[in-house]
């Protein structure tokens, strides 16, 4: 790769830790802001080249999400980057980069910080400096045990990210006081990134709406509230219940005894996605609760004589995914269910138009309007009211639609 032109914000993330006065000031670096603005290449590319002619025979840190959202979106970026000026070699079994220049030769670790179990990984080495990716999507034990192993004299933090809820640790503990801190805060647009041309510019901007707009195109720290899609329009994702050229189907369940019982019937069209019909059973208003024999009944009766490829059930239904294990006729899989994540997903299928819905899907239609942000909650979380169709139709895009390859859209830590 051969860099082109710089943005004036990215030269400053390049340069800054060369300039005596900002050497003096600074132990840390803080860049956030909208996606696709040019924050992680200029970020991780600085980070090499100080430890590179600052240190030599130390180790550092470059820590993502995961590990492998680390390499994806850092270190492969970073070599090609970076591969004609320093040697690399890896050592993938130990999620280990070796770096030489100028005489110089330096160890950089990969980890991911996921969850807190993470921290446990980071514990014992000794580094003379981190580059945190996506920080604020780290939980605080790891991020706090990374920049602890920074023992190193004229050791220093990097950090970058999309803005999230602004109760955030990190919003609250390092961007409100990045001058107490010594940390150097600089705020990205897209329009930081010489690199991106205005139709893509364009592109991004029309993916999202709401809360979702405000945060990864404006890039604002701003609270989720109100209705969680309000991108959500009858005229344009209501559709006819009409014969379709279908090339896959499945079905997406969101299991509930006392609560409702929501599935969904899904069909591939032309590269958009169809709720072709739905059952939903509210025992509470029916005054009768159903069996997992009842239920598996009516999972048949939905899928018809169709060639259902697989099944996508609530993790936490363990009970109804055995016995459809057992009955033997239908794949069954456990649903991915990171609720933000996910959310963050249907929002941007629908705006992009890849999910449609049957106007047979009465359900569905009922609980959109109604599925609101919790304006109560410290985080990002929806009211756990009218969100059972919301809650299969989450697992549908994250667990299938979102991990088929030719049918994703592109969502904030992809960008």
């Amino acid at each position: 790769m051969e860099f082109s032109t710089f943005s004036p914000k990215q030269l400053r993330v390049m340069t800054w830790w060369k300039h005596p006065e900002a050497a003096k000031r600074y132990d840390a670096i803080i860049a956030d802001g909208a996606v696709r603005s040019g924050k992680t290449l200029s970020m991780s590319v600085s980070f090499v080249l100080w430890a590179m002619t600052t240190f030599d025979g130390e180790n550092f840190a470059i820590c993502g999400k995961t590990v492998e959202s680390c390499k994806r979106n850092v270190v492969i970026p970073l070599l090609g980057a970076l591969g004609g000026m320093v040697s690399f070699r890896q050592i993938q079994s130990k999620n280990q980069i070796e770096a030489s220049f100028a005489g110089r030769s330096n160890r950089f670790y990969i980890f991911g910080g996921k969850d807190e179990g993470s921290a446990a990984l980071i514990q014992g080495v000794t580094l003379a400096g981190v580059l945190l990716d996506e920080v604020a999507l780290m939980p605080q034990s790891f991020v706090d045990q990374a920049l602890a192993r920074c023992s190193v004299e004229a050791s220093r933090f990097w950090f970058n990210c999309n803005p999230e809820h602004p109760q955030h640790w990190f919003y609250k503990d390092w961007i409100q006081k990045a001058d107490e801190k010594h940390a150097l805060y600089l705020h990205f647009t897209m329009d930081d990134n010489p690199t991106l041309a205005e139709k893509i510019k364009d592109r991004y901007r029309s993916l999202y709406s709401g809360v979702f707009y405000d945060r990864f195109i404006r890039g604002m720290w701003v609270a989720a509230t109100g209705i969680v899609y309000p991108m959500f329009n009858r005229e344009l994702h209501v559709v006819p219940a009409v014969p379709r050229a279908y090339s896959v189907y499945y079905i997406s369940c969101d299991y509930g005894t006392v609560n409702p019982m929501s599935m969904g019937l899904w069909g591939e069209c032309g590269g958009v996605w169809y709720r072709i019909k739905e059952y939903f059973w509210a025992s509470r208003e029916t005054g009768r609760q159903k069996t997992d024999d009842e239920y598996y009944t009516e999972l048949e009766t939905l899928a018809g004589d169709l060639s259902v490829r697989a099944v996508i059930v609530d993790p936490s239904a363990a009970s109804f995914i055995e016995l459809i294990r057992r009955r033997g006729k239908f794949h069954v899989r456990p649903a991915n269910n990171d609720v933000v994540d996910g959310i963050r997903q249907v929002a941007a299928c629908l705006t992009a138009g890849r999910i449609k819905f049957n106007d047979c899907c009465t359900a569905t239609f009922a609980e959109f309007p109604a599925y609101v942000w919790d304006d109560k909650a410290t985080g990002d979380k929806p009211v756990k009211e009218y969100d059972h169709a919301m809650d299969d139709i989450r697992y549908m895009v994250r667990t299938v639609i979102m991990a088929r390859p030719g049918l994703r859209v592109l969502t904030p830590k992809e960008g």
